[in-house]
């Protein structure tokens, strides 16, 4: 799978993503306005939304690609919908 995907870029994305859960900890501990916590929740919650889509873009041009070429064709769209259906609930 890892040939699928940009793992340096995805590991940068995460790296940000986990420094914002921390300061988000933070600011509940320093007792910011919830306003301001929620708007960084949201950011947060976009670029872990956004991994998904970089994972899922992946997956579709190589895995599904290489799967529908070289193998079951109606296995490998039915694992793609499932992946589709999976990812589409974090939303």
């Amino acid at each position: 799978m890892r040939q699928c995907m940009d793992s340096d870029n995805l590991h940068r994305r995460l790296n940000k993503i986990s420094g914002q859960i921390t300061a988000i900890g933070k600011m509940i501990d320093q007792d910011v306005p919830c306003e301001d916590i929620l708007i960084q929740v949201n950011a947060a919650k976009s670029a872990l939304h956004k991994v998904g889509q970089i994972i899922l873009e992946g997956h579709l041009t190589h895995c599904v690609r290489d799967g529908i070429e070289h193998g079951d064709a109606d296995k490998t769209i039915a694992r793609f919908a499932k992946a589709v259906e999976h990812f589409s609930r974090l939303s």
